[in-house]
């Protein structure tokens, strides 16, 4: 079996930086991917990609490694290799997948414009753009433990600020208790959905009552104001898109056009949200921190 830095190296070769979301230039010696742009785009550092392609650093968890198969667009073969080349078995059938197909990651980069985070059947983060970073801020800057939007809402992940609900914020809590009950129900072997759910009805008086209350629900399309430190108030329709055959949700968020929000989306797109230096604020919404 080939050695897990060689994997590494070799699909970082062969994937190209367009599809990966990068421009091509004509000063690029290779046709793949930088090391630093695979590390970028798995949420690791430089170095630590480099330790991993020469065999210097041992044993990555299995955080690493899903974040690295998705970041090379791996398909499920490849990235069980991956796992198995890294001592560690992979995901097993009947648990969450935290795999993000080539497919949806090319629709997803081809919609640059369109802020765009894609979520797990348990509702954690796992794929983002650049204009989600310019929008809510970079996932990135938190472990992979804390991007899981449950645990935001009812436990010791990332406080989120202030939220106004115009239509009940408790009906937006209400909604991701409902996709988790329905997310056991298809998931009953998933050892780390079944430990959230317990802590969380343990340590929230909210998450138990919406766990014994509620039943599943639809996603509906939603405004949500959100407060950028550059561009101000800026309200955005979100929808919640499901990915057919992936369990995946796609969250995205956009502005009627010619509208004076279209226009602050439209800055963020040039400067990124880089104007000032600071992190854009969480959500002031009907529908919750998404």
């Amino acid at each position: 079996m080939p050695e897990f830095g060689e994997l590494l190296h070799g699909w970082r070769d062969r994937l190209s930086p367009v599809d990966a979301g990068f421009t091509a230039t004509a000063g690029r010696r290779a046709p793949g991917l930088r090391r630093e742009e695979l590390a970028q785009l798995a949420g690791l550092s430089v170095d630590y990609v480099l330790r991993l392609e020469q065999g210097r650093a041992k044993n990555p968890s299995a955080q690493v490694v899903g974040s690295l198969a998705r970041a090379l667009q791996l398909s499920r073969a490849e990235r069980d290799q991956l796992y198995r080349s890294a001592g560690l078995l992979p995901p097993r059938d009947g648990t969450i997948s935290a795999h993000v197909p080539a497919s949806i990651q090319r629709l997803a980069l081809r919609l640059g414009d369109v802020p765009i985070g894609v979520f797990t059947a348990d509702w954690t983060l796992v794929w983002w753009n650049a204009m989600w970073c310019a929008l809510i801020g970079d996932p990135s800057a938190l472990p992979v433990e804390q991007r899981n939007l449950a645990l935001a809402l009812f436990g010791n992940g990332p406080a989120l600020p202030p939220l106004e609900a115009e239509h009940g914020f408790d009906a937006f809590e209400a909604s991701i208790v409902a996709d988790l009950k329905d997310a056991v129900s298809r998931y009953p072997a998933d050892a780390r959905l079944n430990r959230l759910v317990r802590d969380l009805r343990a340590e929230s008086e909210a998450f138990a009552r919406h766990w014994v209350t509620e039943s599943a629900a639809q996603h509906t399309s939603e405004q949500k104001t959100i407060y950028h430190p550059d561009v101000g108030e800026i309200r955005l329709d979100c929808d919640v898109l499901l990915a057919p055959g992936a369990d995946l949700r796609m969250v995205t968020y956009t502005a009627a056009t010619g509208t004076t929000d279209a226009g602050k989306l439209d800055l963020l797109r040039v400067t990124r949200g880089q104007a000032t230096g600071s992190a854009p604020q969480r959500v002031q919404s009907p529908g919750g921190p998404m």
